[in-house]
This record gives C-alpha cells, structure tokens and sequence, in this order.
C-alpha cells in the first residue's frame, strides 16, 4: 500500500512549538503503509527555478531556530521530528521527490533495533528523525565535531547521541559498544553509519560490521538501511554546501529487521548485500573491491 501525504504541508513549516516532546505529542508516521512516496503537488514556481535557494532558505531557518530551542532546552523529539519534516518539504517543494519503503518493519518492531546504512549525505541525517522516530525514541551515532560546532552543535546534543572522536578506532569501538549498549538497555534505537565519511560511491570493502556488532552485543536485532541522496551532493570546498539536484530520486528502504546468530557474519554479509543491490537498482555507484 502507498501513503502520499496531503497537500496543504507548509514547505518551510518545521521549526515546531516551542514545547518538551511528551506521550502523544510526536507527528504521525509519514503513512500506514509499507511504502511512503512525495505526493505530486504544486509549489511555487520560483523553488523550482532556483531549487538550491528554494532549498537552503527554509533549511536554514529551520536549523537555526532548533538551535535557538535546544540551547534552551526546548528541544524535544516532537520539535526534532517536526523539523525534519520541514526540510522534507522544503526539499520537495524544489521538484525532488522522496521514497520511503520498509515502514513496516519500523512499525512491527516491540523493542529497539540498531539500524545500519550507507552515508551518502548530508540529507540523511535531516530526514531520518521524521522517518523513523514516529515509530520509537532513536539517536544516532555521531563524531565528536558534530556536538561541538556551531549553531548545530546544540541540536545534537540535545539528542542524547553515542559520540566518537574519529581518531582512534580502537576507543571509537568501545565508545560505540559501550554508548550503544546503554542507549539500547534504554529502549531507544541507533543509527549508524559504519563508512567513516560522506560519500557517493558505496564501498563493499569500507563498510565495517561494527553495526552488527554493537546489536549481537545488546541482543537486539540490525534493520539494515539503503539510501540514495545525492540530491543533496557532496560540495567542494565545503561539503554541505552544494547546487540541489531535484532531479534525482531520493530514496530510503529500510529492510527486514534480522536477529543475529552466532558472531552475526551472515548478518553483515546480509546487510551490505541488501544495500548495494538497492543502490544498483537506484543507479547509485558500488565498488564491490574484488
């Protein structure tokens, strides 16, 4: 079943009421069905002329008012979710158009779940928290810079992330086992993405099972994650500051929720397998190193 969302959505809502997130108070799930696309709506003329301006403009005023709530400490998860909807929308309001599939995997879980995908962009880390915390608390596993810059800083933090210095991987594993766990005992699901930056090219070899591990470690299952987003691409010099391609897909596809067996390298093996062969249908590039 496909659940288009209804026209009337403010493309530059998001900023959300200034309120702690209580029992209730956390946005629907994008749909009841298992798949979720962009529903085809009219938007003004100009954002999809001018689809990185019609883009960064509401983004930016998203961003830096979830920081002015967080520094406050008025920043819960209806604020987080109801933000990651806004640049949703503020994307799509450019042309792009956003698949979401696997919803009801989310939807049947009875406990938490590490959720392990690629990293393809920024957009990712904006739009997951109104996918998936609809469903069930959820945080994600971040570097330490992200807590710590400006503007953004705030937000992260108010997350309750698992933390990692990127420096050196061996405490970077035990942070991530030890966070994770913790954060798992709680009920709250993580995110991980085990390449260690940004990219556009799925690297088989490069995508270490420290996702896997960390769930064999909690007893919890691992969902693995595909997505494609490069219609947020990589910008040089800076990364997160790129033209918006509307004309390419985005897509997320969460797959089967997998309890692991043994050391769990089937599972790995599973889960890069289910990433890659939805980036090759999606036309995304994969190295499969051999």
């Amino acid at each position: 079943m496909v659940r288009e969302r209804g026209p009337g959505a403010d493309a530059e809502a998001g900023g959300g009421a200034a309120h702690r997130a209580g029992p209730g108070s956390v946005r629907e799930p994008l749909g009841p069905g298992d798949v979720w696309r962009t529903p085809e709506r009219p938007s003004a003329a100009w954002r999809r002329l001018l689809p990185s301006l019609g883009f960064y403009a509401p983004t930016l005023r998203i961003v830096f008012r979830s920081s002015w709530l967080a520094a406050r400490g008025r920043y819960g998860d209806a604020e987080w979710v109801e933000a990651s909807r806004g640049i949703q929308e503020a994307m799509e309001a450019t042309g792009a158009r956003c698949e979401v599939s696997g919803l009801d995997t989310l939807r049947n879980l009875d406990g938490p779940a590490v959720i392990v995908g690629n990293h393809m962009s920024t957009l990712e880390t904006f739009l997951l928290p109104g996918m998936v915390r609809p469903f069930r608390p959820v945080t994600f596993v971040v570097k330490q810079s992200l807590v710590k810059v400006p503007v953004f800083g705030p937000v992260m933090r108010s997350r309750d992330p698992v933390v990692v210095g990127r420096r050196d991987a061996r405490s970077d594993f035990q942070a991530i086992l030890q966070g994770g766990k913790a954060h798992l005992d709680k009920g709250m699901s993580i995110i991980v993405f085990p390449q260690t930056t940004r990219t556009p090219v799925f690297q088989t070899r490069q995508f270490n099972s420290i996702g896997v591990k960390l769930a064999r470690a909690a007893k919890v299952p691992v969902i693995p994650l595909a997505l494609r987003t490069d219609a947020w691409p990589l910008g040089k010099p800076w990364k997160d500051l790129a033209r918006i391609r509307p004309e390419r897909p985005i897509r997320f596809a969460f797959g089967p929720a997998m309890t692991l067996e043994g050391a769990g390298k089937a599972e790995q093996t599973r889960v890069v397998a289910f990433i890659a062969d939805h980036l090759r249908e999606w036309g995304a590039p994969v190295e499969d190193g051999r």
